[in-house]
């Protein structure tokens, strides 16, 4: 079978979801989350151990141009999560190719050595060795040039659309949210253990650090701007939640360029999740204020605890929705929670990377956050990710979907 023709017998199964009343509800269900008017809590699940979960060939690869082969990974994994788990996915109804951004870099890169148990697996050991350790070192660093590769994003746009736009749009996208997240990246610069001592023995030394990388961020974040390739469509997700909100700031009839302010900004701090609420607000929630708080609105958190440091992160600008995961207490982060933003609940993956999943537990780990969010009348999300294994068993992912969607429908 030749690309074109699976391409387009896969668009059409795709534009169908879309088009689904199915489909249109989910996007109105995540709406009234996003915008603090829940109709019930929302479900979804993503970062998926895709290696682990190929049923009768459904994500078997048959084109066999580089490119177009994206494509059909883009249809393959939304169709075969509608047709398996498809919980409150939502899809978007055109295809999206995304606008080719090139950068020169920061002047430095990683230095790692890495293990891996599974050779299939994304997810592997990591050792960072610290080559950040010294002025020197830091004054390598420099704010990257950022460019746009208009005439090879056109050449992509116009291949799919001589394919699928009689089928299904075909749309240019850019970047929809501006994402934060230093300590990621100052983490493999460093390594673990020598960014948590020098936070206490090194503070002035570790502001320098953060302070170049937030200059460095905002500089990425006006050349995106300048270069109009900041987008508010609907095509990406919010760190696996849909963006979908009637909250954003509407671009101005006369602006020429999407700005910050049209799109959601993202932070994260997960290495903090070992220090203390004080050395959290001052290494990192004071620089998400000029960062991710110039954005329209903002999500914060991912795998670091926030239950007990709420209060820190409210102080970051526009603020809508905050990250709480399995190791945060979810009856502390709801109450201080409550109706003022949205939280974003994140289940054990633990759960489904086992022969067999426990349901009577899975049960009382859901009831738990359904109950702290009725209690605190919290609009929420809840978001199955990490997982790294469903211990080859995508058995296991259909059937926590079952059981959480039966579960928020008689919420």
């Amino acid at each position: 079978m030749d690309d074109v023709k699976v391409l387009k017998n896969l668009a059409f199964r795709y534009l169908e979801i879309a088009n689904s009343s199915r489909n249109t509800e989910n996007i109105k269900l995540h709406k009234a989350v996003n915008d603090l008017k829940q109709i019930r809590p929302v479900v979804l699940i993503s970062e998926l151990p895709w290696h682990e979960m190929n049923i009768d060939d459904e994500l078997t690869l048959k084109c066999t141009d580089p490119y177009l082969q994206t494509v059909e990974w883009y249809f393959r994994t939304n169709i075969y999560k509608h047709k398996h788990m498809p919980a409150d996915m939502i899809v978007s109804p055109f295809v999206p190719v995304h606008k080719i951004i090139h950068s020169t870099g920061n002047g430095i890169s990683v230095d790692e050595q890495v293990m891996a148990t599974d050779k299939e697996n994304h997810i592997i050991s990591h050792k960072y060795n610290d080559v950040l350790s010294t002025e020197d070192d830091l004054a390598k660093i420099h704010a990257p040039i950022v460019t746009y590769d208009e005439e090879e994003t056109l050449e992509r746009f116009n291949l799919i659309g001589d394919i699928l736009d009689v089928i299904i749009p075909v749309k240019l996208t850019g970047v929809n949210v501006y994402g934060f997240a230093p300590w990621d990246d100052i983490s493999r610069y460093r390594g673990v253990s020598n960014l948590l001592i020098d936070l206490v023995e090194r503070p002035e030394f570790m502001h320098k650090i953060i302070r170049k990388f937030t200059n460095i961020s905002l500089s990425y974040l006006n050349q995106l701007e300048a270069l109009n390739l900041l987008d508010n469509n609907t095509a990406f997700d919010l760190h696996c939640t849909p963006i979908h909100t009637d909250d954003l700031p509407k671009k101005e009839i006369n602006d020429k360029n999407t700005t910050r302010k049209n799109i959601w900004g993202r932070g994260m701090a997960q290495i903090f999740g070992s220090v203390s609420k004080k050395m959290h607000d001052e290494f990192d929630i004071s620089y998400m204020i000029e960062t991710i708080g110039q954005c329209g609105l903002a999500y914060y958190g991912c795998c670091e605890p926030l239950d007990k440091k709420i209060d820190i992160v409210e102080r970051i600008p526009n603020l809508r929705k905050i990250s709480i995961t399995p190791w945060a207490d979810v009856n502390i982060a709801a109450e201080a929670i409550g109706k003022k933003y949205v939280m974003s609940s994140k289940p054990n993956p633990a759960s489904v990377a086992v022969p067999i999943i426990d349901k009577d537990n899975l049960h009382r780990e859901i009831e738990g956050i359904l109950n702290a969010c009725r209690k605190n009348q919290c609009s929420c999300d809840i978001v199955l990710k990490d997982i790294s294994t469903c211990h080859g068993r995508p058995e296991n992912i259909f059937e926590w979907e079952q059981v959480v969607m039966e579960m928020v429908s008689d919420y």
